[in-house]
C-alpha cells in the first residue's frame, strides 16, 4: 500500500511538472510579439546614372563623378561621388575600361608594326567600352640575319711613314 501511494505521488509530481512546462512554453510564445512585416519602400526614384570619373588633376588618380536620378518623390536627385582612375590602364580606350591583352604578334615587315588585341575584362560604372580593341607599336630594331659560313674580314689600315 505504501508503494502504491509512493507511485501516485510520483505520478502526480510528474504530471504537475509536465503541466508546468506546457504552461511556461505557452506564456513564452504568447509573450513574443509578432513582428510586423517590414514595409517595402515604394519609391518613384529611378536608378542612379553616373558620369565618367573626372580626375582632379592630370589624366589619372583621384577624381569625382556626378550621379543623377529622376522621380517626383525623390529627396535627392543629384550627388557627387569620389572615384579613382588607375594610372596603369590603357587610357586610349577609356580610363574606365580594362582589357586583357594577348601576346604581341609577329612584326609586319611592310608596316614595321606589331599588333595585339585585347578583350574587355571590366567596365567601371557602366562605362561604354568596346568589346575588343587592337593596338600597334613599332617593331623596334629589325636585325637582318647574317649569312651562315662566310667570314667577314675587316680591312686593316697601316700608318704610312
Amino acid at each position: 500500500m505504501q508503494q502504491q501511494q509512493q507511485q501516485r505521488r510520483m505520478f502526480t509530481a510528474t504530471l504537475l511538472a509536465f503541466i508546468f512546462v506546457l504552461v511556461a512554453m505557452g506564456t513564452t510564445e504568447a509573450g513574443k510579439k509578432e513582428k510586423p512585416e517590414k514595409k517595402v519602400k515604394k519609391s518613384d526614384c529611378g536608378e542612379w546614372q553616373w558620369s565618367v570619373c573626372v580626375p582632379t588633376s592630370g589624366d589619372c588618380g583621384l577624381g569625382t563623378r556626378e550621379g543623377t536620378r529622376t522621380g517626383a518623390e525623390c529627396k535627392q536627385t543629384m550627388k557627387t561621388q569620389r572615384c579613382k582612375i588607375p594610372c596603369n590602364w590603357k587610357k586610349q580606350f577609356g580610363a574606365e575600361c580594362k582589357y586583357q591583352f594577348q601576346a604581341w604578334g609577329e612584326c609586319d615587315l611592310n608596316t614595321a608594326l606589331k599588333t595585339r588585341t585585347g578583350n574587355l575584362k571590366r567596365a567601371l560604372h557602366n562605362a561604354d567600352c568596346q568589346k575588343i580593341v587592337t593596338i600597334s607599336k613599332p617593331c623596334g630594331k629589325l636585325t637582318k640575319p647574317k649569312p651562315q659560313g662566310t667570314t667577314h674580314l675587316l680591312p686593316v689600315m697601316h700608318d704610312s711613314v
